[in-house]
């Protein structure tokens, strides 16, 4: 019957729509204050994967050619997220800069928060939504860049990291033994950079001048724009402060996953500028259940370099023989990025299986590592 496929349909997607819990949850620790305004980062964190160790990993794979019309449930939490994402966090900006039950310190830790939120949720949906061709939600995708003021994320991914990832050229392939606080420092500025350059060489192409009005960067800059005035209707000086600061941490947020996805990991240089096709073994995966549902399969990174427009329930899953895993989700791996002795310790050794697996015929890594090799062409 058409009305128990529909529940069907729903019931399978319903996990995924575990990440409307940070709503009620941000609400309650701005009514409240005190140790509430700690839950959700807490929540977004370690819930998620205190729940990977209980349900385990998902090793199943649905078929590839699924009907559209049968992704519905799923392709709606992504569309409906900007309106939930934008209520939730200009209403709660009023709400803490007008009531004055709030300490200095309690609305930086909840706007810490809802930046943890926009970047955990919000970016990773839109990264979902710019990858489709439907316009409306390449619109929902700029919107929520918007919000975090990172829009140009937009084109740095789509016409740089997924052409050349694992090269020179990507800014957001993290170096073996990088840091993370080091390559945070140099991806807040190269990706810019590196965004405006391919922009700027594609209306080259069309014989225009960078700043000719279809240069994206125009439409990004009156978003961020936009949202700004937006903050400082609704909250004044204190209001855009608190807007830039969860902006901060849902980039910082952001750039914690790029780094975890593909450290140390590059493609072999042929010569002359030439590198080998982007293959399975060039990203970082993790089947822990709970953490993709919050992360909507985001884990399953080489799938998604194989197919960047393929709907993230249709993403599949590589085993350990087929491309490298991690030994927690992204959440904790982020947490031990952190700590760059730790993450070296843990990530360190996997890299230089890495490359003896797959590279043995490599004998030296330095023009890897400072990434020197020629630019691809």
């Amino acid at each position: 019957m058409p009305f128990t496929s529909d529940v069907h349909k729903f019931s399978k997607a319903l996990p995924f729509w575990m990440s409307l819990l940070t709503v009620p949850i941000a609400v309650f620790g701005a009514v409240h204050g005190g140790w509430a305004v700690f839950l959700l980062p807490m929540v977004c964190w370690y819930f998620f994967s205190i729940l990977d160790a209980i349900t385990g990993l998902n090793l199943e794979n649905a078929d590839p050619d699924t009907n559209e019309a049968d992704l519905f449930w799923y392709r709606l939490i992504t569309m409906i997220w900007f309106p939930v994402q934008f209520v939730t966090s200009f209403a709660i900006l009023w709400y803490v800069t007008h009531s004055g039950h709030l300490a200095i310190w309690e609305k930086i830790v909840l706007f810490f928060g809802l930046g943890v939120m926009s970047g955990s949720v919000g970016i990773v949906y839109a990264h979902e939504l710019l990858h489709q061709k439907p316009r409306i939600e390449r619109i929902l995708g700029d919107l929520l860049l918007a919000m975090v003021m990172y829009s140009h994320f937009r084109s740095e991914h789509l016409l740089v990291h997924h052409r050349y990832v694992g090269t020179p050229r990507d800014t957001v392939t993290a170096r073996y033994n990088e840091g993370f606080h080091k390559f945070f420092r140099r991806v807040l500025f190269e990706s810019v950079r590196s965004a405006w350059r391919i922009e700027a060489e594609r209306l080259e192409k069309r014989k225009m001048p960078p700043g000719h009005p279809s240069n994206p960067f125009y439409r990004y800059w009156a978003l961020q724009a936009g949202m700004l005035i937006l903050a400082i209707a609704l909250g004044g000086f204190a209001g855009l402060l608190l807007f830039l600061w969860q902006a901060l941490v849902a980039i910082w947020q952001l750039e914690l996953t790029n780094y975890v996805e593909h450290y140390g990991l590059v493609r072999k240089h042929l010569g002359d500028g030439k590198y080998e096709h982007v293959k399975p073994h060039h990203s970082w995966n993790a089947a822990h259940k709970a953490t993709n549902w919050l992360l909507i399969n985001l884990q399953r990174h080489s799938d998604h370099h194989y197919k960047p427009d393929r709907r993230f329930p249709l993403l599949q899953n590589y085993d350990a023989k087929e491309a490298p895993q991690l030994p927690y989700g992204y959440p904790i791996m982020a947490v031990a990025a952190m700590i760059p002795p730790v993450w070296r310790r843990v990530m360190n050794p996997r890299v230089l299986a890495w490359r003896e697996t797959y590279y043995p015929e490599i004998d030296s890594w330095l023009a890897y590592k400072n990434a020197i090799n020629p630019m691809p062409r």
